[in-house]
């Protein structure tokens, strides 16, 4: 194992390992969560705002071929998936692909990766929570025939003042994430169950309904429109790789992240494809699309009664204040792992002994994103999100090629099939969609993009405990990690001597 402190200050995975704690006992977070809590877990995090609210915008760049575009966002996110898969159970740390990128690429590359998270786990707390008030006002109309104030209920870019029951969805998920994770478990599974129910049910109402016609023409826009309406579709999937920022908290995290991300995957891509058809098939692609709260809007055509509307946009809150609840737990854990390498402030590595959850770098996740929420548009966001995602995508494919060759003797519980070719397609893919967000918000990430490097200039590489650890572990205990991971036998003893060694 190499020496902590290289070129590129690359972490090995051993030593990630050993400092995070994540295979002893006895550290601050607590393992809780089951393959089925994981599972729920990603389902949480996944299916919300692209489907309830971001269907319409993908139906009207593609047509009835959006069912296309979802497979063809499905196989990106597929070979990456395969790749999360690999490493979750390999290194199975909070760090999710900050922690990969530190092992595979070095630690300019992982910062960066941590701050296209920003983007991927914070900024989608805003668009998402913007996405959760738009169909609050829907169920209220549905119950009570009155929406909230345009003032209270939307932000200025969108013709009101402030939105208020996007903060109140994030101050709720605060809650509960400081509460403590089994709690926070339990209710994402109860959501989760809340919402494939209330999906599965409009499938069989827009089915009762369906017409041959309506899949007619299947691509209006051609090949383009396909194109534009994968990148849309794509929002839909960001998320899943949520599963192994609770590589600390999974009883069994080496084989159950694998499954869980795999599982999700499958089921999520199934429920898209169905529900994008249902609605379509219908009432039509062009009153689907650019239709605000389309599936509520399905429902009440083909039953002639705002109940059916009540009950999907009830789906609809559920499902997206889940959603909030699952990246706000991956942006948490996130900046945890960065504040542990000294990258960002160590309040972010604080973590609770009553609760054993990082308290503090949850309040603050929770203030600073709900001032976008209450005062941005999502479509203002929805581009940046998509673009930093599948950036952090196409690393992970690249840190899995770079440790492989590395780390050939790494524990790995799952690895990717057809090597190198998956990870290669991945990476592939992620560029393809990154070109089609278009070169405004290309320009738009490279603006922060450039914004990273100057604060990680700044704070993070004058800050970094690997550059200024001291003596890197010996190599005979360096050389017993590595073999004792390999093994699946890594010891509390043999971690402390390495974060004793590190330190």
């Amino acid at each position: 194992m190499p020496a902590p402190a290289t070129k590129l200050r690359i972490k090995s995975p051993a030593l990630l390992v050993a400092e995070s704690g994540a295979d002893r006992a006895g550290h601050g977070l607590k393992r809780t969560m089951g393959l089925f809590q994981l599972i729920c877990f990603g389902v949480g995090a996944i299916v919300g705002t692209g489907i309830f609210v971001g269907l319409s915008d993908s139906v009207a760049q593609a047509g009835p071929a959006v069912v296309v575009s979802f497979v063809l966002a499905a196989i990106t996110c597929v070979f990456t998936a395969l790749s999360f898969a690999e490493l979750g159970g390999a290194i199975p740390v909070s760090g999710s692909s900050y922690s990969f990128a530190y092992a595979g690429l070095g630690e300019t590359t992982a910062f960066l990766v941590g701050w296209c998270l920003l983007l991927e786990y914070g900024i989608s707390i805003s668009a998402v929570a913007v996405g959760w008030s738009q169909y609050v006002n829907e169920l209220l109309d549905s119950l009570f025939g009155h929406q909230l104030p345009a003032a209270l209920s939307a932000g200025p870019g969108d013709g009101g003042f402030v939105n208020l029951p996007a903060v109140i969805v994030i101050a709720m998920a605060c809650v509960l994430l400081v509460r403590g994770v089994r709690e926070s478990a339990r209710a994402t599974a109860a959501m989760a169950a809340v919402k494939l129910t209330i999906l599965l049910a409009f499938c069989v109402i827009g089915y009762s309904a369906f017409k041959d016609g309506n899949l007619t023409p299947f691509s209006p826009a051609g090949l383009g429109g396909i194109g534009a309406g994968t990148t849309a579709a794509f929002f839909s999937y960001i998320g899943f790789d949520a599963i192994t920022t609770a590589g600390e908290e999974a009883k069994n995290p080496r084989r159950d992240i694998p499954v869980a991300i795999l599982v999700c995957m499958g089921v999520v891509t199934l429920l898209y494809c169905a529900v994008a058809l249902a609605a379509i098939g219908a009432i039509g692609a062009d009153e689907v699309g650019g239709r605000p709260a389309a599936l509520s809007y399905v429902v009440n055509r083909v039953t002639g009664s705002s109940i059916g509307g009540a009950v999907v946009a009830f789906g609809a809150v559920v499902a997206i204040a889940s959603v909030v609840l699952a990246v706000m737990y991956g942006q948490s854990r996130i900046l945890m792992s960065m504040s542990r390498d000294g990258l960002v402030p160590r309040v972010f590595e604080k973590v609770s002994p009553r609760t054993s959850t990082p308290v503090a770098g949850t309040l603050i996740i929770a203030i600073v994103f709900a001032i976008p929420a209450a005062f941005a548009s999502l479509d203002a966001v929805v581009n940046l999100c998509t673009i930093g995602t599948l950036a952090v995508m196409a690393v992970v494919n690249l840190a899995v090629l770079a440790l492989r060759r590395r780390e050939p003797g790494l524990n790995r519980t799952f690895r990717v099939p057809f090597y190198p070719v998956a990870p290669l397609l991945g990476i592939g893919f992620c560029l393809y969609l990154m070109y089609e967000t278009g070169w405004t918000t290309w320009l738009q990430f490279a603006v922060f993009l450039a914004v990273g490097l100057g604060v990680y200039a700044a704070y993070g590489r004058r800050h970094s405990r690997l550059a200024t650890t001291a003596a890197a572990p010996s190599a005979t205990v360096a050389t017993e990690v590595a073999e004792a991971m390999a093994a699946g036998t890594l010891t509390a003893e043999l971690t402390a001597d390495v974060v004793e060694a590190a330190r």
